[in-house]
Order: structure tokens, then sequence, then C-alpha cells
């Protein structure tokens, strides 16, 4: 019996050994906070230089960690930088060209972000728009989110308590439908809020989405009442939609102060593309000093705020200046919570901000989107090469048609000056590598079983079997 005992004892002393070393190891890894905004223009932060919508939170970031002067998204609109954000990898490769009810889901063999950390050792949890698909398989819950309170598709009404005669905006808690009891971008907030409290003791991923400031614009009084100097009232509900965000990423950063937190925590802030100044679910924002807007691959279609913060590892108010883009984040996060990071496209941007790397991250970055008028283009170094419908959507005397054309950013950052001519050599060269990066990623789309998109035929485009019934897009 004695025997028996000790050698009981000796169990449980092993397990509790165990348990120590596992959280241990669980607590040594840092927090990781992604934070994403719709339709925000490049202009609309305080930290590039807007005036008259205050984002001290969001500025915060920036102050206290790095600002990226030449971040870019993956994509022109929303559902294919969501994409390659959730897989690490330009969403050309996984057919994710268009909006999920056109092109398909993001495919079941493609591994996620979340899955990748959870297998890590983390608690995963989302609040806001997934828009990565909606039918069983594809949902957020499916794809390695343990927590999810959100909406699965494109653009939805924004929950407006104090209007009347407007029902609520029907949510998904988990895969269970409810109804919005709150403005939706406090209740995105309040999410996080509490994922942060109740997590506290674990090493967790949290994705906090907002599908502000993405049409229809519309804000409460609460917010509406801090800008009722701005005369032009598309922009004053812009300017309270984007307050409502602020003051959520504000809630999410008190709660990580007071639960002692914060100096552990790697806080991203992205937006999914430039603003739409002219197509596409115009909101009232601006890209000044850029080119374009949402859909176009000129600079103001795809040039977007990037800050990150993580106390101890980045120095505060470092500024980065070379082109990064949406899967550096994934990357990035993917490094610090120690999980794989195999075939991913993006880098770890760390050791670049820490200057312990002194190439730079990217020789060459590239976007392509043929079924919104075949825009593409491709940067390499200060040279940019675009192939870029503007204006209109579609066709006719208000859009300007695509052509190939060559900008010197360091010298133009508002690409007015098109040097194609002065020098076909550079163009010729930036043509190249685009084509060939073009042939790479749609060899690895067809080999998931699925035909790359077709140029300006997104609906005729064959699904696969992963793929649901298409529905009328939304954005």
């Amino acid at each position: 019996m004695n025997q028996l005992k000790f050698l009981s004892f000796l169990l449980l002393a092993a397990t509790a050994a165990l348990h120590t070393a596992v959280a241990s190891n669980t607590a040594s890894k840092p927090n990781i906070l992604i934070i994403l905004t719709d339709d925000m223009g490049y202009a609309d932060i305080g930290a590039h230089g807007c005036k008259d919508i205050p984002t001290p939170h969001i500025d915060s970031l920036a102050k206290n960690g790095a600002r990226f002067t030449d971040a870019y998204a993956a994509g022109s609109f929303c559902t294919p930088t969501r994409a390659a954000l959730i897989s690490g990898r330009y969403q050309q490769r996984s057919g994710n060209e268009d909006l999920t009810n056109v092109t398909g889901p993001l495919p079941r063999a493609v591994a996620t972000l979340p899955q990748r950390l959870k297998a890590a050792g983390y608690a995963t949890g989302m609040s806001g728009k997934w828009h990565l698909g909606e039918t069983e398989g594809f949902r957020p819950t499916d794809r390695g989110f343990d927590e999810f309170y959100g909406f699965y598709g494109g653009g939805v009404g924004n929950n407006i308590p104090d209007l009347p005669n407007r029902p609520p905006v029907k949510v998904v808690r988990g895969v269970t439908m409810e109804l919005a009891s709150e403005y939706l971008q406090d209740a995105w907030a309040r999410e996080a809020v509490r994922f942060v409290e109740a997590h506290r003791r674990d090493a967790w991923f949290f994705y906090l989405a907002f599908n502000a400031v993405h049409t229809p614009v519309q804000a409460t009084e609460k917010y509406l009442k801090r800008f009722e100097h701005i005369k032009d009232n598309q922009r004053r509900v812009y300017a309270a939609m984007l307050s409502s965000v602020d003051d959520g990423v504000g809630a999410v950063l008190a709660k990580l102060k007071e639960t002692g937190q914060l100096d552990r925590t790697l806080i991203v802030f992205h937006n999914d593309n430039g603003g739409p100044t002219t197509r596409n679910a115009v909101n009232g924002s601006r890209n000044t000093p850029l080119r374009g807007s949402k859909c176009e691959t000129f600079e103001g279609g795809i040039r977007v705020p990037l800050l990150m913060q993580w106390p101890g590892k980045i120095q505060p108010g470092t500024v980065y200046r070379q082109p990064v883009i949406t899967m550096d984040i994934t990357a990035t996060a993917l490094t610090a919570g120690g999980a794989d990071v195999g075939q991913c496209d993006g880098v770890d941007l760390i050791p670049f901000l820490a200057g312990k790397a002194y190439a730079v991250a990217h020789t060459a970055l590239f976007w392509r989107c043929r079924s919104r008028s075949n825009n593409y283009g491709a940067r390499q170094g200060d040279w940019k090469f675009v192939h870029s419908t503007e204006g209109a959507a579609e066709p006719g005397p208000n859009q300007t048609p695509a052509r190939d054309m060559l900008f010197n950013l360091a010298n133009d950052v508002s690409e007015q000056h098109d040097l194609a001519a002065q020098h076909p050599e550079t163009l010729a060269t930036l043509k190249k590598l685009y084509e060939a990066w073009s042939a790479e990623v749609d060899a690895d789309c067809r080999k998931l079983g699925l035909e790359p998109a077709k140029i300006g035929a997104a609906d005729a485009r064959p699904r696969s079997k992963q793929s649901p019934p298409r529905k009328k897009a939304k954005q």
C-alpha cells in the first residue's frame, strides 16, 4: 500500500510539473491583437496628419510603437486583403481575388493564422466582419477561432438604437444568430474587452475587425455630437464612425493596462484597402496626398495605415519607410507566437524595426484584381508599375481606361508624373516580374483544384467543390 501511495505521489508530482511547464511556456508568449478597419482613408488618422477627426488612441500606437509609411493592403477591396491576412499568402494563390460569394471562401486546405496560433497554445477569438465564408466548414469557428461574435458577409447596417422603426441587425455568436443590442462598433470592442479580461492568464490572439467605416455611413447621436462643426454631412457621419472605432481601441488598451497585459501584447492596426473616394461604397474618406480610390492599384487604392506596438520589442516613435504588405502582419504574429510560418509570403517585421535586419523586407510587391476592370501593378524599390482604371467602376465617360504607367514614388508619391516613356527598360523589368509572379500564383491556385479568376468575368469563374452557391455580391 505504501508503495502504491508513493507511485501515486510521483504521478501527481509529474503531472503538476508538466502543467507548470506548459503554463510557464504559455505565459512567456506574447498576446496578439490585430485590429482591422474597413474602407478607411489613408489621411484619416492623426498619425497621418488628419486635422478634423481626432484619433488619439489609434495614434498612441504609433507614438508608443512603430508607424509604417509605405504599408500596403494585399488587395484593393474587402475580401482579398482579409484572405491574405488570415492565410499569410497572396490571396490569388487560394483563388480569393474577389468577394467570397463570387470566387468562393478561403479554401479548407489553406492553414489559417488562428489555426496555427491555436496549435501553438493560444486561445483565439474574433469580433466583427469575417467575409471569408459563411457556409459550414468555412465560418470563423471552423477556421481556428474558439470564439466569434460578428457577421459572415460584407456590408451590414450598423444597428442604431436611437433611430425609430429600424429593426435590430442580426449578428452571430459562435454559430448562433441573435439580434444586436447596441451600435455595432461598440459591440465589437466590447467583445474584445470581454475576451481580454476572460483570458488574462492565457496567451491569446484576438482579431478585432471593425466594419467601420464601410457604408452604410451611420453613427449614433453620441458620436455625431462630437462633429457638429463639420458641415459636410457625409464627412461628419464618417468622422463619427471613425471616432467610435478610436473609442473602441481605447477601451481595449485600457483593459490591457488594467489587467497588466499591455507590456506583453503585440498590437497591430491596419486597414483593408484605400478609402473609396470615387467608387464602390463612397463614404467621405480621404486619401490625401495619394492618387486613386478603393478598387484601383494607384496608391490611394492600396497604401494604408499600419501601426504596430510591442513594449520592449519596438522602440517608441519608430518610423519604417520601406515597403511592407498585409501578409507581413501574419508572419510577424506567427513568429512572435512561436507558431508555424511555413508557406507564408510575409516576413517577420520585428528584426527590421529593431535594426537587426538591414536588407529590405521585400524585393518586390504585387497586386492584381482581374474581376475589377483588371487592375494590377508591382513595386520594386521606389519604382512602381501601374495598370489601372480610375474613377467610375464601370467603363464610360467617368472612367479613365487602364494603361501601363510608371512612377517613382520617392519623388512622386501622388503619382502625377508617368515616366513610362522616359524609362521603358524599367517598365519592362517590372512588367516581367509581375507576369512571372502572376503565373506563379495561378499555378498555386490550380494546385488547390481551383481555376484562377478570369479577366473581367468573376461571375463566370468555375466553382470548385468547396465553393458555396453564389449570391448577389456585397462588400
